[in-house]
């Protein structure tokens, strides 16, 4: 692969991810090389069984690779477990999902203020404030997930994800559940927020028009990225 920068927040060198099934083991990844640069936004593309979602589940170091190497923030995640991971993580990378993943029995600042107590941030609860007034949802701070729409849990979502303004920002279909519209919106402020905390972005999608707002689109197929 290409040499590794080093301030780079994410290295992918030669990752294999292969996993069992009944019919015998499925490669699911195969030696992929990917350098995520500071500040850098990158869209992953591709057929759907491509190996987009493992992948950011093999950077963010929710999924072991079978084989090769994942640095995140230069820490190589093979030397590390998963509370060491958590830890490596906490604060400096943050995830976004197409189902939201928000706690159904936490309000919409309890959301984004749990992770920043964990972190040990201070004020927490002014911070959730602020951030769910950025994306727009200052109203809804004591509403729970039920009482949300999508783009609304999709937007407390994001607040929770970027509120510790992390270094690098994963996002799996980050519009993936929401109509036309609201993917938009979402997006728009999806990118907004993260050149205001100057994250860099590795997002999974199947939606051109959002792919074309990244600086670099990565194209994969059959676990491979294509040149």
């Amino acid at each position: 692969m290409t040499d590794v920068q080093p301030h780079a927040p994410l290295v992918l060198d030669a990752v294999t991810l292969t996993l069992p099934s009944a019919a015998g083991p499925v490669n699911i990844l195969r030696g992929v090389d990917l350098i995520v640069a500071a500040g850098e936004r990158v869209a992953i593309v591709g057929p759907s069984g491509s190996g987009k979602s493992s992948l950011i589940a093999v950077g963010a170091g929710l999924e072991e690779p079978t084989a090769g190497t994942v640095r995140l923030f230069g820490e190589d995640l093979a030397k590390l477990d998963e509370d060491g991971r958590a830890r490596l993580r906490r604060g400096r990378a943050a995830l976004v999902f197409q189902s939201f993943h928000l706690l159904p029995n936490m309000t919409a600042e309890e959301n984004v203020a749990t992770p920043l107590e964990i972190a040990g941030a201070r004020d927490t609860a002014a911070t959730a404030r602020d951030w769910l007034a950025r994306v727009g949802l200052a109203g809804r701070l004591t509403h729970y997930p039920h009482q949300l729409s999508g783009g609304e849990q999709q937007r407390v979502a994001l607040a929770r994800a970027l509120a510790a303004r992390p270094a690098l920002l994963f996002a799996d279909e980050p519009t993936g559940n929401l109509d036309g519209a609201t993917a938009g919106s979402v997006a728009d402020l999806m990118f907004n927020l993260v050149d205001e905390v100057g994250a860099a972005l590795i997002m999974v999608t199947h939606d051109p028009g959002l792919a074309t707002r990244a600086d670099r689109i990565v194209r994969m197929a059959d676990g491979r990225i294509q040149d």
